[in-house]
């Protein structure tokens, strides 16, 4: 006979679910990633287009339509930036609470584990104790056989 842990499956269920879990944090972590990236776009879109402005500022260049259109493109790209900034602030949100929910589950698979490993060894104990009983029988008896018959 051999140890056959009961819980086998509600362990295999709950490794499923750690498991999910950590696919969810890193699709999560993915988004953050890109809209990190989207921000540090936008930045350096901003410092490019505050640039051309100073340069249209600048006496001598009298292009006063280009000078609109890059003032309306710095508040085109102010308003993205405070609408990623409100994206990043939801997905960072996200992604704490799907870290705790990788947590628990990861608590929950460590649970099972503990509790199978432990039936495990409260198992090889019984059966180790089983097979040393039924030698020191054999060794009586043989012993007893011995004695009786010289």
């Amino acid at each position: 006979m051999s140890f056959a842990f009961r819980l086998q499956t509600l362990l295999r269920l709950r490794e499923a679910d750690r498991d999910q879990r950590r696919a969810d944090l890193a699709k999560a972590l993915r988004a953050e990633a890109t809209l990190l990236a989207q921000g540090a776009q936008l930045d350096q879109e901003r410092q490019e287009t505050a640039e051309l402005s100073r340069r249209l500022a600048s006496p001598g260049e009298g292009d006063v339509d280009r000078l609109l259109a890059s003032h309306r493109y710095e508040l085109v790209l102010r308003t993205r930036g405070q609408q990623l900034t409100a994206q990043l602030t939801q997905v960072q949100a996200e992604v704490e609470r799907r870290r705790l929910a990788l947590v628990e589950a990861d608590r929950q698979v460590r649970v099972h584990e503990k509790l199978r490993d432990k039936r495990q060894a409260d198992y090889k104990t019984r059966e180790a104790k089983l097979a040393q009983s039924q030698l020191d029988e054999q060794a009586v008896i043989g012993f007893t056989r011995r004695e009786v018959s010289p």
